[in-house]
C-alpha cells in the first residue's frame, strides 16, 4: 500500500496544538525541546498556552505549525510508519522536506521563522487580510475581486476545491470582495485568523528577500544519485510559492521517498495525488484533534463547515 503524508499550512494553528503528543510521546517532545533551543525561545509554550494573538503573527505561526507537525511524524516514524510521498501546502512544504531528510528541524525552523518575518515585513499587521469563500465560483469571485480592487490589491489565494477559494490583499479590498461575494450567491466569507495576507502581489518583497535566505539552506538530497535539477527546482519552488496563488495554477512541493532506488522527484500535489496509486493520505494536522486542514474539505470540529486555514487546502 502507498502511503503520502499531506502537512498542513497556515490557518491550522490552535493553542494548545502538540501538547497532548508531548505528553504521550518522547519524540514529540523532543521535538519541542529541539524548536527551543533552535530559536531561542520557549515555541512550545507559545504553542501550549497561547496566547492566540501571538500564536497567529506569521513569525510565530510558521514554526509553530513546522514543529506541532513534526512532533505528529516523530512518534509514526519511530514506529516504523514511512510514507512513499511526502507533501506540503506552501509553509508545509518545509515540513515535508524535514520528514523527507532534506532538511534537519532546526534548519527548517530558523528558515521559517525568518520567513515569517519577512512575510510581515512586507505587510505590517491589519493592513492586509486573507478570507475564505465558500458556494461560489472561481469566475464569480475572480470578478468580485476585480470589481472589489479600487487600485488595491485583492485576488484569488488558494483555489482549496469548487466551491472554497481564499481570497488575500489590502484589508479593506478583501472586505468589499467578501461584500460582494456574499451579494453574488456565496453561502459563506469568513475572515481567516492570519497576521498577513499570503500568496498575493503584496508578498512580492518577501518573495524576493527570501530568495538569498533558501539558497543558503543546508538542503541534502534526498537519496544518493539523485537528480541534478532537484535543488534548482526545489528553489524555485519555495521561494516563487510565496507570491503564487495554490491551487489548479498554484506551487506545491511534493518529494518522493525512494524506498527502492530511484530519484527524488517534484510536482504538483494535486497531479500526483491523482495519477499515483496511493491507498491513504495521511493529513499530518497539527493541532490537538484530528481533522482536515484547508482545501482538502471544509469540516472539522463537528462539521461545522469552518475554513481551517489560509496557505492549505481546507486547507498557505
Amino acid at each position: 500500500m502507498s502511503v503520502a503524508f499531506v502537512f498542513p499550512g497556515q490557518g491550522s494553528q490552535e493553542v494548545g496544538m502538540g501538547q497532548a503528543l508531548a505528553l504521550a510521546f518522547p519524540e514529540s517532545r523532543a521535538v519541542f525541546e529541539e524548536a527551543d533551543a533552535a530559536l531561542g525561545f520557549a515555541l512550545s509554550r507559545l504553542c501550549f498556552e497561547g496566547p492566540e494573538g501571538d500564536l497567529q503573527l506569521t513569525a510565530n505561526t510558521q514554526p509553530a505549525i513546522l514543529a506541532a507537525s513534526v512532533a505528529a511524524l516523530r512518534p509514526l516514524a519511530a514506529r516504523g510508519a514511512r510514507p512513499q510521498w511526502v507533501a506540503g501546502h506552501s509553509l508545509g512544504e518545509y515540513s515535508a522536506l524535514v520528514a523527507a531528510g532534506s532538511l534537519t528541524l532546526g534548519d527548517a525552523l530558523r528558515t521559517v521563522r525568518r520567513r515569517g518575518e519577512l512575510m510581515q515585513e512586507a505587510v505590517p499587521v491589519g493592513v492586509g487580510a486573507m478570507a475564505a469563500i465558500l458556494g461560489l465560483d472561481l469566475p464569480g469571485i475572480e470578478d468580485a475581486c476585480r470589481e472589489a480592487a479600487r487600485g488595491e490589491v485583492v485576488a484569488p489565494a488558494n483555489v482549496n476545491s469548487p466551491g472554497q477559494v481564499v481570497i488575500a490583499g489590502h484589508a479593506g479590498a478583501v472586505e468589499r470582495a467578501s461584500d460582494l461575494c456574499r451579494a453574488r450567491g456565496a453561502k459563506r466569507a469568513i475572515r481567516l485568523p492570519v497576521s498577513a495576507p499570503f500568496h498575493c502581489a503584496l508578498m512580492q518583497p518577501a518573495q524576493d528577500a527570501l530568495a538569498p535566505v533558501v539558497t543558503l539552506a543546508p538542503f541534502r538530497p534526498v537519496e544518493q544519485g539523485g537528480p541534478p535539477t532537484l535543488r534548482p527546482r526545489l528553489l524555485g519552488f519555495l521561494v516563487f510559492g510565496i507570491v503564487a496563488s495554490v491551487g489548479g495554477s498554484g506551487v506545491n512541493v511534493l518529494l518522493r521517498l525512494v524506498t527502492r532506488g530511484g530519484a527524488g522527484t517534484l510536482d504538483l500535489l494535486a497531479w500526483v495525488l491523482f495519477t499515483f496509486p496511493i491507498a491513504l493520505a495521511v493529513w499530518m494536522l497539527p493541532p490537538r484533534g484530528l481533522g482536515i486542514n484547508e482545501g482538502a474539505g471544509d469540516q472539522r470540529k463537528g462539521g461545522n463547515n469552518r475554513p481551517v486555514g489560509s496557505e492549505s487546502p481546507q486547507g498557505p
